[in-house]
């Protein structure tokens, strides 16, 4: 029994003892190429830079960056659109490998709908 709670007491101490130093992260892989690259009507979309994205669509609802990664949100009556962007093989700039759209009321909308509805905005 004393053995269990000198195991248990002494766990603290050996955690105090543990490096604190954490190693370089390695760079992460770009992402691949997304089979929305081909889709007819994402190619203003899919590829593009978050500048890009920008002048096409206006300020962003929401800018969520989570190193290597970083989410654009855009929204209008018709719909709120996602964009992904991880960073490109090409350069270092993100860029979108990733779209989703959907309605405010969480039903899924056609993304090419979704992105002309937002250019006309």
């Amino acid at each position: 029994m004393k053995a269990k709670f000198l195991i248990l007491f002494s766990l603290p101490a050996l955690a105090a003892c543990a490096s604190t130093t954490s190693s370089p992260r390695s760079s992460l892989p770009a992402a691949p190429a997304s089979p929305l690259q081909s889709v007819a009507g994402l190619d203003i979309v899919m590829g593009k830079t978050a500048g890009q994205l920008i002048r096409l669509f206006g300020k962003p609802q929401l800018d969520i960056s989570e190193p290597p990664a970083q989410k654009l949100q855009f929204a209008s009556g018709a719909c709120i659109l996602d964009a992904y962007l991880y960073p490109s093989k090409n350069d270092s700039a993100n860029r979108v490998t990733h779209i989703d759209a959907r309605r405010s009321d969480g039903a899924t909308v056609d993304r090419v709908s979704c992105v002309n509805a937002l250019r006309l905005r």
